[in-house]
């Protein structure tokens, strides 16, 4: 298994929930990580809980473009949950930096990433891609549009990377989590009712998984939601306050 986004509240969850189902299927999990530290304390925890081997591969989307580093690794399963936040649109729309820093993690430097993995994957004919987008994706909102639109082509690169590898054999899921209370949205005022933990996250994507399912909603509700706002009219979503 190959986890890219190991910081993650949800990448921790799902390969305890994988660790608990399959009952220690995989000989070792590839950790990519720019975070050396939190990683470690990750690999060791999956040690003593599950006894389950782990590779810390450093990594940073941000500076690394050597994928060199990943030749040796052989896995049927990735599962990206690379994400950055950043600054919302009143903080931090014309902050050049928080921009750069978005887009590229959440799409443009992902990307080359995700490709050099479908390629290897390809080349067996066999394996599953799990990528997780955000409903910040599916329709531009004033509140958070540059990462919202970072989301929609990593949500589009999704859907045309699964049309493509059906024919070679990998499937692709596009997992679509609503409000998640993560340490990414600590702090927000998150409305319980439609937030769900990095736990019924890992449940949902495990058994979408093992359906094989191509795009799941973490929480049923949040596809409905979504629906009724991405075919509110133009002329009145414009003025409204989302």
């Amino acid at each position: 298994m190959i986890i890219l986004g190991t910081t993650s509240d949800i990448s921790q969850a799902f390969i305890e929930k994988v660790l608990i189902e399959q009952k220690n299927k995989y000989p070792k999990i590839y950790l990519v990580t720019s975070n050396e530290g939190e990683t470690g304390r990750l690999a060791k925890h999956l040690k003593v809980k599950y006894n389950q081997d782990s590779e810390i591969i450093l990594f940073d989307l941000l500076k690394d473009t050597d994928y060199s580093v990943f030749d040796s690794i052989d896995s049927d399963l990735l599962f990206c949950a690379v994400g950055f936040l950043g600054k919302n649109s009143e903080d931090g729309l014309y902050d050049l930096a928080n921009t750069q820093k978005i887009t590229k993690i959440n799409y443009s430097n992902l990307l080359p990433l995700m490709n050099y993995f479908a390629e290897k994957f390809e080349a067996k004919k066999t394996g599953t891609i799990i990528g997780l987008a955000s409903v910040a994706g599916m329709r531009g909102r004033q509140s958070n549009f540059v990462y919202g639109s970072a989301k929609a082509g990593f949500l589009v690169y999704l859907d045309g990377l699964r049309n493509y590898l059906y024919h070679k054999g990998v499937h692709v899921i596009t997992v679509v989590p609503g409000f998640m209370d993560t340490k990414m949205t600590a702090g927000m005022p998150l409305p319980k009712p439609l937030t769900a933990s990095p736990q019924q996250a890992a449940a949902a994507i495990y058994k979408a998984w093992k359906k094989k399912k191509n795009k799941v909603f973490v929480k049923g509700i949040w596809k409905c939601i979504m629906t009724i706002i991405v075919h509110v009219p133009e002329f009145i979503f414009k003025k409204m306050k989302m």
